[in-house]
């Protein structure tokens, strides 16, 4: 018996976009001091009028000790899914939209997070950290 497939991703796309470097001297700065910024991720969702789900998974890096020279760096990604009309419970859902469908969009968000970043005038940037979605969503909802 095959699993039911539980949501199909219709679109995706760069819904907001900012990179702010607010000098040459910030610029060298956030270079020589990139270990202090960290990535948090923000994930939303809102039903659309014809029954599909639109879901913003934001990236935020940033600086947040008090230094003065700061750059700012933060993308919101959209996704619009169907779910499978089988699926009515709030649980499934919630793993869809933070787990299951994360774990699909994820690399190339990252990816294209990356590359705008490292074009932005931060060559050598790279993200140490993997993020598992299965542990996150399993520590906030188990």
């Amino acid at each position: 018996m095959s699993e039911v497939k539980k949501f199909e991703i219709i679109l995706e796309y760069i819904k907001d976009l900012s990179i702010e470097t607010p000098s040459a001297e910030a610029l060298r700065f956030v270079r020589e001091n990139f270990t202090n910024y960290n990535m948090d991720i923000d994930i939303s969702s809102s039903i659309l009028q014809n029954k599909a789900l639109e879901i913003i998974t934001r990236l935020t890096l940033q600086d947040k000790t008090d230094n003065s020279e700061k750059a700012f760096f933060e993308i919101k990604y959209a996704t619009i899914i169907t779910l499978d009309k089988s699926i009515k419970d709030k649980q499934t859902v919630s793993k869809i939209v933070l787990c299951d469908l994360q774990k699909i969009i994820y690399p190339k968000l990252e990816k294209i997070f990356l590359d705008i970043i490292k074009n932005a005038g931060y060559p050598g940037l790279k993200f140490e950290k993997k993020v598992d979605f299965e542990k996150l969503y399993n520590d906030k909802f188990n």
